[in-house]
């Protein structure tokens, strides 16, 4: 089975915010503005449906999610996903993507690692560190190649990218569009984002079928769905018009202190369910 590029692409639910000038530098919101809490969930994958001409008849695997920091000094994750997709053909391929980041609290600084095996050889290694400056964001690499860029300065990092959507959630917005950068693939992709935020699920409102409905702190919490769209950056214009498809969707019930459950994972050609199976609070790390 000729395995498509986006499958053994690197999945992080990274969100988006929208801001009043797309030429201007992102302003870090007020440190106690969003209180991210630590923790270690593990999300369960299956297929939840086909859609497209090729023939994918199952998908298992599991996401490990483990953050820890604060907003004093910064963030820490460590990500990794094993997906095993069937062709139906008697062919197998098993995709498993890790990856390691920091982002510190000012989202100014951004590192990155990861690693894309499939069927167990390595197919990508990227290594690299992103920094903010006045006008531009300079990307690092020394993975898979030695290599300078820089991006627009108002492209923002995936916690940065959290905090805010959890802001414009709490503000009433409903419509996000940004662009973001996490280092994925060969470490050069920058992409367009469109969220969409849901309207607000009230806190006591207990999901009854994962980890999180036995979690006392996750009861006391307003939760929204999230939907976000990535898109080729050349594409903007396109997507503005209405003549441009997704690269891959991403769906979740976001809570806010960042914890995410009911995840889906939409495809050009299916669609991927992740069931939170297990949740463990970390103990805060407070700021000195």
């Amino acid at each position: 089975m000729n395995t498509p590029a986006y499958v053994t692409r690197l999945v992080l639910p990274a969100l988006a915010i929208v801001l009043a000038s797309m030429g201007e530098a992102p302003a870090a919101p007020s440190a106690n503005a969003v209180i991210l809490a630590p923790h270690r969930a593990v999300y369960d994958l299956k297929l939840a449906k086909t859609t497209g001409s090729r023939a994918i008849e199952s998908v298992r695997g599991r996401i490990l999610y483990d953050f820890s920091g604060n907003s004093c000094e910064g963030y820490a994750l460590q990500f990794r996903q094993v997906s095993e997709l069937d062709s139906g053909e008697g062919k197998a391929a098993v995709s498993d993507l890790r990856s390691t980041t920091w982002e510190d609290a000012a989202a100014k600084s951004f590192r990155f690692n990861s690693q894309n095996l499939l069927n167990q050889e390595q197919t990508e290694a990227v290594d690299g560190h992103a920094e903010r400056a006045t006008g531009e964001v300079t990307v690092s690499l020394s993975k898979p190649r030695e290599k300078k860029f820089s991006e627009p300065v108002n492209a923002v990092f995936p916690t940065e990218h959290m905090r805010r959507i959890i802001i414009a959630a709490r503000e009433g917005k409903s419509v996000l569009e940004f662009p973001v950068y996490d280092g994925s693939e060969s470490g050069e992709k920058l992409y367009h984002t469109l969220t969409v935020i849901g309207r607000a699920i009230a806190p006591g409102t207990k999901p009854t079928d994962d980890a999180g409905a036995t979690v006392a702190a996750l009861a006391k919490l307003t939760r929204w769905p999230v939907t976000i769209s990535y898109f080729e950056q050349e594409s903007e214009k396109a997507l503005h018009t209405g003549e441009q498809t997704p690269v891959y969707s991403i769906g979740f019930e976001l809570y806010e202190n960042g914890i995410s459950r009911a995840l889906t994972l939409q495809y050009p050609d299916f669609t991927i369910s992740g069931k939170l199976t297990s949740l463990e609070m970390k103990k805060d790390t407070p700021c000195k």
